[in-house]
């Protein structure tokens, strides 16, 4: 059996094939009422350090660094980590984020991250 992770807008529309959803921000999304959330699962503690996070400012020049901080604070979430690997064993896992930058934050990143941990096998 192949696992799915994917990552999305927390703000697009759930569907059936997002599977548990769950938001990787440490903050809540700014005009997301909770009530109309399609969120199953908010892991604050997935989500980089305030300062990583400040730091980082969806700079593209820092990417790759900001990669490999998360990474290494990912390392020491341990529990976290597994927390959602687990989820993907039980089927389709969305990793939901909040910023307008597609392609460079915390969401992908720990998308690769996963990833790379499982060896590659996750698809998304």
């Amino acid at each position: 059996m192949r696992l799915i992770l994917r990552v999305k807008r927390v703000y697009e529309e759930a569907r059936d094939e997002d599977g548990l959803r769950v938001l990787v921000d440490r903050l809540w999304p700014r005009g997301l009422r909770k009530d109309r959330a399609d969120v199953d699962l908010w892991l604050r503690e997935a989500a980089p350090s305030d300062a990583l996070r400040k730091w980082y400012g969806h700079d593209p020049s820092r990417w790759e660094e900001f990669k490999r901080r998360y990474f290494a604070e990912l390392e020491g979430k341990g529990d976290v980590v597994d927390q959602i690997v687990r989820r993907l064993d039980e089927g389709a896992v969305t990793l939901l984020f909040s910023t307008r930058e597609l392609e460079k934050n915390n969401a992908v990143a720990l998308k690769e991250y996963l990833e790379r941990r499982a060896g590659g096998h996750r698809k998304g």
